[in-house]
């Protein structure tokens, strides 16, 4: 116990040196479940600004992604959340991405027994809508990243 106290110090102390840049290497680490339901795990997702965020998303389902595909797409501030999603409809072929200049960062889209990892910064606090893409899935699936 004396050496978890001295050791937790240690990275106390030593953690208020780091640049910025060594800062953004301490990684947010978030791990987000979907299935065959339509529905994520969670739907509020904190996270530290400035800092790498490493997103694992798991598809927990049996349904292929033709039927029942998931992806996250973390929305920039002030996206507007359902006309993203009608739009993302016809865009298929782009995983249901229709305009990548409104996201900050997206997976690819999944199946069931998949996964896929994203890297990511959030720069400035705030607020930040995330949703599943596939055709009708916004509507109950999705959240809010906050970043502080």
């Amino acid at each position: 116990m004396k050496k978890l106290i001295l050791l937790l110090l240690f990275l106390s102390l030593t953690s208020c040196n780091l640049t910025n840049e060594e800062k953004k290497e301490v990684s947010n680490y978030i791990i987000l479940n979907s299935d065959d339901s339509m529905l994520f795990d969670k739907n509020i997702l904190n996270v530290e600004i400035q800092k790498k965020i490493t997103l694992i998303l798991n598809h927990r389902g049996i349904m292929g992604k033709e039927i029942m595909g998931h992806n996250f797409v973390l929305l920039k501030k002030n996206t507007d959340v359902e006309n993203f999603a009608i739009r993302a409809m016809s865009a298929k072929e782009k995983d249901y991405i229709s305009n990548e200049h409104e996201t900050v960062a997206y997976t690819k889209m999944i199946g069931g027994g998949e996964s896929d990892t994203i890297t990511f910064i959030i720069e400035e606090p705030g607020t930040y809508d995330y949703i599943c893409t596939f055709p009708g899935h916004y509507r109950i699936m999705r959240g809010k990243l906050i970043a502080n």
